[in-house]
């Protein structure tokens, strides 16, 4: 069992709040379950606001700097010159598509158990919600052979060696980020210790969360995503070329994130913010639905291990911890009951 797992399985969920609804089943007008009120697709701010969202050049000497200013005024930036190869980008896509395509019937082979992490279904998050969202998910945490081979028992190492590769691409560049994320917060990196960092302790928790948004017949009903702020350290994500992603920013209010051509967001998580005491906000997200368009994503979640003990951390004699110490499972426990409430609960 995984070490997601072994937390959520105290907290299952029931069937009805895992399963995927038929979108292919869907015309005018949009259920009642999946129509959400006109005050939840509040005004979308001006496109000249996403020039300030920084797009960094991991190979330029001013990375950290640009980096440090995203994740401190945004909480999100945009990667580009990676290291990840717009191919095994492009196979990702493929394959995800090539999963959602499938009937539900087929797709329900893989569905994720009411106490596990992996395998296909709705967002975690899907309870904390009166109406539900147009979206529908798969999970891997290590190797995906077990899962798709209830999908394609007889073709599912395609889908594998591509999720594998890509895994391992992402653990690299997800190192890379840490470093320098550590360095704008001018923290030394022995203060954070972890798995293969050092080759000593457990090594980080990951996991890769494959979205789809199908199709809407009438996007002003629905939420792909419901905002939401990302448990772990950071968020790696591919989005497909099209409109979705949104982020929140106090005094200017949802800001559509649109691809930028061979670039990755990076978005900050509530563990980071955690550990930046403060100072680099977990940001509010959530993604939009679209008329003609099947949208995909693929996301990488990067943290430390389940049992590595939580603290901000600060810098001076004079600045004061703004949360508690507390293990990594426990603060995704509290998260599990309590989503955006979590981060004030563990407030000193």
């Amino acid at each position: 069992m995984d070490a997601l797992s072994e937390v959520y399985k105290d907290h299952p969920l029931s069937l009805h709040e895992i399963t995927p609804f038929d979108f292919n089943s869907v015309q005018l007008p949009v259920p009642d379950s999946h129509a959400w009120p006109p005050s939840s697709h509040p005004v979308v701010s001006p496109n000249e606001q996403l020039s300030s969202i920084p797009v960094v050049d991991l190979r330029d000497h001013d990375a950290v700097e640009v980096i440090r200013r995203g994740c401190e005024t945004w909480g999100v930036f945009q990667v580009v010159n990676h290291g990840v190869t717009q191919q095994l980008v492009e196979e990702v896509e493929s394959q995800t598509r090539r999963l959602f395509s499938l009937p539900l019937r087929q797709k329900m082979a893989a569905l994720r158990t009411p106490g596990g992490s992996t395998g296909y279904g709705v967002a975690r998050i899907t309870p904390f919600f009166s109406k539900l969202m147009w979206h529908e998910g798969f999970t891997i945490i290590g190797s995906s052979a077990d899962h798709a081979g209830k999908l394609w028992p007889d073709d599912y190492l395609g889908f594998c060696n591509v999720m594998d590769e890509y895994q391992k691409r992402m653990k690299i560049l997800a190192e890379e980020l840490l470093s320098l994320i550590l360095k704008s917060l001018n923290i030394p990196q022995g203060r954070v210790n972890w798995g293969d960092l050092t080759g000593e302790a457990e090594g980080p928790t990951m996991a890769l969360q494959l979205n789809s948004y199908p199709t809407c017949p009438d996007p002003t009903q629905t939420i792909g995503l419901a905002p939401h702020t990302d448990s772990f350290l950071f968020t790696i994500l591919h989005q497909s070329d099209s409109d979705g992603l949104q982020i929140f920013k106090d005094g200017v209010g949802w800001v559509p994130v649109d691809p930028v051509p061979g670039a990755l967001v990076v978005n900050i998580g509530d563990l980071l913010h955690i550990i930046s005491n403060g100072q680099f906000p977990s940001v509010l997200h959530r993604a939009v639905t679209n008329r003609t368009m099947h949208r995909v994503s693929v996301a990488y979640f990067y943290g430390p291990p389940m049992d590595f003990q939580l603290s901000p951390v600060v810098n001076s004699s004079h600045e004061c911890p703004c949360y508690r110490s507390l293990k990594v499972k426990e603060y995704i426990s509290i998260r599990s009951k309590h989503l955006d409430r979590a981060l004030s609960m563990i407030r000193i």
